[in-house]
């Protein structure tokens, strides 16, 4: 891996913006080099997170669904429009997720006793299990990745993230 870092002095962004500036001088650009320094560090992120689920064969799909179903608690269950929801994806991009982690036997739909007609989703005893386990890794892993920025930089990173809308 380059040891160039995107968005340091003279880095492949500063190429970038010269260009721009050299054939587009009329416009300010430099909001290319903050959106580009984003999608790259969104990429080693994204890279860093996938290369922790590799070895359990886990998508970003079902390890997004299986997260959100640990963290309501063992045995607590969500609806399968609750769990859209809360993960804002659409019910058709989750009944998919969902086909897929029941026939690996991580995740079980039942009949909610409020109403018969609707479901309720729930980690099984080897989803809890994996979950348990892949969030540990999971963590480190992002540790790891935001190991340069102290926590104050890190809360910082996310004031200014949250601004952007």
């Amino acid at each position: 891996m380059s040891q160039e870092r995107v968005g340091v002095q003279g880095g492949p962004m500063d190429s970038i913006l010269a260009q721009w500036r050299r054939e587009r001088p009329d416009l300010d650009t430099s909001v290319m080099a903050v959106c580009g320094d984003l999608w790259r560090a969104a990429d080693r992120v994204r890279d860093g997170v996938a290369a922790n689920l590799a070895g359990d064969d886990l998508d970003f799909a079902g390890f997004d669904v299986l997260l959100t179903l640990r963290r309501q608690g063992k045995g607590q269950a969500l609806s399968p429009s609750g769990l859209a929801q809360d993960m804002m994806i659409s019910t058709a991009a989750m009944t998919n997720r969902l086909d897929r982690l029941q026939k690996r036997g991580l995740i079980e739909r039942q009949a909610d006793p409020a109403d018969r007609r609707a479901l309720r989703i729930v980690l099984t005893e080897a989803g809890f299990a994996l979950a348990d386990r892949i969030v540990v890794g999971h963590v480190a892993a992002e540790e790891r990745l935001m190991s340069a920025l102290s926590g104050e930089e890190r809360a910082e990173l996310r004031r200014l993230l949250a601004k952007i809308g």
